[in-house]
């Protein structure tokens, strides 16, 4: 499988709350990342759409 990088931007106490969490996991934070895209609900776009999807994050 081929992988891409993701650049995320966000707040030093988030990132740091990330890395805690996936410490407590004994996981890595991509590992947790994946994880959760993971349990996103599937679309049924195109592979090659450039359709965006609405994210809602109070999900």
């Amino acid at each position: 499988m081929k992988t891409t990088r993701l650049n995320v931007r966000m707040s030093e106490r988030r990132l740091n709350k990330l890395r805690a969490y996936a410490a407590g996991k004994d996981k890595t934070v991509t590992q947790i990342v994946e994880d959760w895209v993971d349990r996103l609900p599937n679309t049924e776009i195109g592979k090659n759409s450039t359709t965006l999807l609405p994210v809602n994050p109070a999900d």
